[in-house]
This record gives C-alpha cells, structure tokens and sequence, in this order.
C-alpha cells in the first residue's frame, strides 16, 4: 500500500508539471523533504490539530448521505479505503473521527490515536500522508502559477507581443522614443560652398562628326566647367580655359539644376589659358564673387567645385590647402612638344581631375581665388593641382570681353633657347663667349616690327630686358608679357652679337600670335 501511496503520489506530481516548466527556487538552503521518512520526523514538536479531509457523500460509518448521488458515494468509499490502507501500511491503528458532513468546522477525532514512536508525545495527533502531499503540492502549484503569471507578463513587456499601435488608439498614451537619424551640420565650408556653387556650371565642347549613318553631326568632344562671373543686361559671362573650348563649333553650358543654354565664344587668351562665354541669363541664379589672390597664404583652406570626368559629377566638391603660391610651371602653349611658356599658377592638393578646368577655386569666404587649370598626373605623383590666380585673370577677362584677344607687346621676333644650341655652333656660329651659356637667340625677325625698327637681327643673343636678366625664351616672354609694360612703352634691350655684348631701345608694339 505504500508503493501504491507513492504512485499515486508521483502520478499526481507528475500530472501538475506536465504542462509546466521547471523554475528553479531561491531558496537554496531549504533541505528537499524526503516522502519516505517517517511522519515523526517531520512533524514539529508543537501541533495544533490537523482537519482531516472530509469524504464528500459518505458518513464516518459508510454509510452515504442523504441527497448523495451513487458515484459520490462510491467514489468517497474509494478514497476512505485508501486512507486506511495507507495508514495500516505503516504499522499505525487508525481509528476514523468525527467528520462535518458540511466542512465547516473541526469535530475532535473520537478514542486515542496512536502516534509513531520518536519524537512526539502520545497526546499529539498524527499527520495523515495526504493531507501534508496536498500542501506540497498547493505550495507547489501556486508558487508555479506566480512564476508562470511573472514570465508572461516580462514576455509581452519585451517582445511587444500583441501591441497594435497601428490599429489602437491606446498606444498613444504610450511614449514612443524616436532615433535621431539625420541632423543640421552647417559649417565654413558648406557656407562657402553654398554662396558659389551655382555659379559653376559644365561646358560642353561640340565639334563636327561623323554618325553611324554617315551623315556629318556635332557630336560631344569634350567637356569642362566654367564660372558665371558678370550678369549685365540680359547677358552673362563665364570664364573657363582656352582648352575646354578649343576646337568647338559649339558650346553649350549645363546648370546645377540641370538646365542647359548654348553659348558664345567671345575670346581666348591660349598663354594663360583662359576663355569668355557669354550666354542669356534667364537660367542664371547665382554670380561669383572674386576674392583677392594676392592675399593667399600657404596651408589656408582652399576648395575645389566642377565637373570631373563630365557632367555626370558636376557640382563635385573636394576640399585641400594652398600647397604653394607664385609656382611657375612650364607648358607647351602651341602644341609643338616643347614648352614654350611658364604659367604662374596657385598650388593646391585640392583633387582637381579630368573636367575639373575651368572650375572655380575658392575659399572660406566663398569668394573665387583661381581658376582650376591643369595638374601633375603620373604614378608617383598625387595631389598637385594648379589654378590660375583671380589676380592675373580678372584684367584678362575684360581684355576678352571687348576685344576677343589679349593684346600684349611684342618685339616681333622668333626666338630659341641657347641652352638648345650644340656647344660647337654657339662659339662657331654665334662666338659667345665661354662664360655667357644662356640667353634667347633671335631666329627670325619680322619685317617691320619693334625689333626690326631698333636694329635686332637673326642670330643676335638677347641676354637682358628692361633691366631683367633673360636666361632663355620663356624669361624673355615673362618680362615682355607682364603687368609692368605695355603696348608704346620704351625699353632698353642687351645682346651678343659676333661676341660682343651691344644694347637698343625697343618701343613696344601690338603682340602677333606667331612672335614675341
């Protein structure tokens, strides 16, 4: 009978935590009670009676009560006799009490009961097994719910479970708290950039071509950007370089905003690389405004904006330092393959590429400092731009704008290096002496001109003008061609000639493309 107590105790236990899962307790320290130890053991020594489990629809003799049904009588008879077999399976004499027939209340048991030897007084009541099974298991029961109730309840509060704030008007009394994800960030740079940037528009380069047809077209050559500098009556003027356009039978100018209009070639200056465009200003929102490149100091900030690689990246913005200033770098002006010009030029490490010239470089203010021209482009070499100082390129602009050209002074010569002459024809040819290896020899000269009218022949070494030593053609074109001298000045000229060093005064005239 106690093996079947048990199973039907571990069947009841079993039964409740089917469904369950395990919760570990707290309380680590509390000794695991042990069913099959005696009642003596685990009953204190101070016990207040214990109400034994009423039978429902039997009496204390058997007998059913009144009103009760067949199955609760029998099922109450079921139980009585398990009790006393539990009982008589500890050695006990067991001895059934006066029981409520409502349950309302404790009868005190009639005759002695028998307690187990051990630790209790022969006064005390026993326990019965079932009754001390059903607090356990109570305990047991209500102790899961509350972790059940409290796992569920953490279960909606994480997961969100259930919530319909999309169809519920409750969930506004809920405070959403909501990622920041973009933010203002205004600086000295998007300031500046903002004042100029629609000023700088893309030129496109259209020449004749060929379609797939046969047909002769204008077809896109090429590309670069330009500047919108001057809006004056219904017009306005862009600056750009000589070789954005050069070659173009057409020329049409894209917007920021994507709105193109076609434009007009007023001029070219090919020695510094510049070019006027003018168009209608119905498209035109924004002029730049030019700064003062005189005022530039190395390591400021400086900021590049065009069209690298075409107008797909128009408006590109890239941002670097003034590298250098008063840098001189030499260029093939004709296309021959020898330079034959040294550019005065701003150095930058400004990413300048490919559709960047004619791009505006500006600085904090926003204001322009250069026209973006050319760059360094090898392996070994990264970030050297060049741009054309504002300073050198306004009094151009207005040269172009009313006469199509940069008129400068001449001598009306053609010249060459020394330096490029074989040693034996310099002392052969033109008996230079042994400690005069420069210079800029006189290959032709123009019938006509300025040095023809001061006496200049071929072969004559020039080697000083207007007080400043000429080293080679470049020198020479530098002095001739500077903001110091103009068209009717006068200026003292010295040269070999058969070895001996001679000096004439030269009035300037009107530059023509093919000399200097």
């Amino acid at each position: 009978m106690e093996q079947l107590e048990n199973n039907e105790f571990e069947k009841k236990k079993n039964t409740d935590s089917a469904d369950q899962p395990y919760q570990p307790t707290n309380d680590a320290a509390r000794p695991v009670p042990n069913m099959n130890e005696t009642r003596s053991e685990r009953v204190p020594h101070s016990q207040e009676p214990v109400q034994e489990p009423i039978a429902e629809g039997i009496t204390p003799e058997g007998q059913a009560f009144a009103g009760a049904t067949q199955e609760q009588a029998e099922a109450s008879m079921t139980n009585a006799f398990f009790e006393k077999a539990s009982a008589s399976s500890e050695g006990q004499s067991v001895q059934p009490g006066m029981r409520s027939s409502g349950g309302g209340g404790t009868i005190p048991p009639e005759g002695p009961r028998v307690t187990t030897g051990g630790s209790g007084s022969g006064g005390q009541p026993p326990h019965k097994n079932h009754s001390k099974r059903n607090n356990m298991i109570g305990y047991f029961v209500i102790g899961l719910v509350g972790v059940l109730i409290g796992a569920v309840v953490v279960f909606f509060a994480v997961s969100g479970f259930g919530d319909t704030s999309s169809s519920s008007s409750s969930s506004s009394d809920v405070p959403v708290k909501k990622a920041k994800v973009s933010y203002e960030n205004s600086t000295d740079i998007t300031k500046a950039v903002d004042k100029v940037q629609d000023a700088v528009v893309s030129v496109l380069n259209y020449q004749q071509g060929t379609s797939l047809t046969g047909e002769s077209s204008e077809q896109e050559a090429s590309s670069g950007s330009g500047v919108v500098y001057k809006k004056e009556d219904g017009k306005a003027y862009i600056v750009t370089n000589n070789h954005v356009v050069e070659g173009a039978n057409k020329l049409e100018v894209t917007f920021s905003n994507g709105k193109k209009s076609e434009a007009k070639l007023l001029g070219t200056d090919e020695w510094n690389d510049l070019a006027v465009l003018q168009i209608d200003d119905e498209n035109v929102t924004t002029v730049a405004e030019f700064g003062d490149s005189d005022s530039l100091t190395v390591g400021e900030t400086a900021i590049a904006i065009g069209s690298p690689l075409g107008t797909e990246f128009a408006g590109t913005v890239t941002q670097g330092i003034i590298s250098g200033l008063n840098r001189t770098v030499p260029v093939d002006v004709n296309g021959d393959g020898s330079e034959d010009w040294e550019a005065e030029v701003i150095q930058t490490d400004a990413a300048i590429n490919p559709g960047n010239s004619g791009g505006a470089l500006i600085n904090m203010e926003g204001q322009v400092i250069g026209i973006n021209s050319m760059k360094i482009s090898t392996e070994d070499v990264e970030g050297i731009g060049f741009a054309i100082p504002i300073n050198t390129v306004a009094p151009i602009l207005a040269q172009l704008e009313a006469n199509g050209e940069v008129v400068r002074p001449s001598l009306g010569v053609t010249l060459r290096d020394v330096d490029t002459i074989p040693e034996t024809q310099q002392k052969n040819i033109l008996n230079l002496p042994d400690d005069v290896d420069y210079g800029a020899m006189v290959a032709s000269v123009q019938q006509g001109s300025a040095a023809d009218k001061a006496g200049l022949k071929q072969y004559d070494v020039i080697v000083e003008m207007d007080g400043k030593k000429v080293t080679d053609s470049m020198g020479l074109r530098k002095i001739l061609y500077s903001s110091d001298l103009k068209i009717g000045d006068k200026v003292e000229v010295k040269y070999y000639r058969d070895g001996k060093e001679q000096s004439t005064n030269i009035t300037l005239e009107a530059a023509d493309t093919s000399t200097q």
